[in-house]
């Protein structure tokens, strides 16, 4: 869908989609909606701003940031942004931003697309750090295993050859105690 400038100038654009998996680009191969993504929202023309409001909701498949296992997690927010034309900014080389305008997107031509801003808020919405659960115990650094599904049989301590005489040291001073 196209949010165009000169019909969002004439009256406000009510938003009400569905978008199925696959649909949208989310720009990035560690994510895959698996379920359909649903927006509502209002596009607004307010000062020479588009002004987008509105709420999502969708569900995708992440990777586990410890033990690499997939994890469905439900995805969606409430967003209220503004965008303002390319044009509307000085030609200078260095163009200083003032506090207010710090939250402001920028588009360029007659308009956006509002796949472009999903996409956008469906990046922002996911958390930092998927994990499939509180306990997972991840992979073994050693041998690769993942610790939630069977033990590996590696030494549980390996010595550094180049830290071997500390332990000596730290014997020796535990004999003296």
């Amino acid at each position: 869908m196209f949010l165009d400038v000169h019909e969002l100038a004439l009256h406000k654009a009510r938003i009400r989609r569905t978008y199925a998996p696959g649909t949208l680009d989310l720009h990035s191969s560690e994510m895959r909606q698996v379920e359909p993504l649903e927006i509502r929202a209002t596009a607004e023309l307010i000062e020479g701003q588009i002004r987008i409001t509105g709420e999502f909701h969708t569900r995708l498949e992440l990777v586990c940031a410890r033990c690499l296992d997939t994890v469905v997690e439900e995805v969606g927010r409430d967003f209220d942004l503004f965008y303002r034309s390319v044009t509307s900014v000085p030609d200078d080389d260095e163009a200083q931003l003032n506090l207010d305008e710090t939250d402001i997107g920028f588009f360029e031509g007659d308009g956006m697309f509002l796949a472009d801003i999903l996409a956008e808020q469906v990046n922002l919405a996911i958390p930092m750090k998927v994990i499939c659960r509180s306990d997972c115990r991840g992979l073994c650094p050693h041998c690769g295993v993942n610790l939630n599904h069977e033990e590996c049989r590696c030494e549980k301590h390996p010595t550094d050859a180049r830290l071997a005489p500390l332990a000596r040291l730290k014997q020796d001073w535990s004999k003296k105690q």
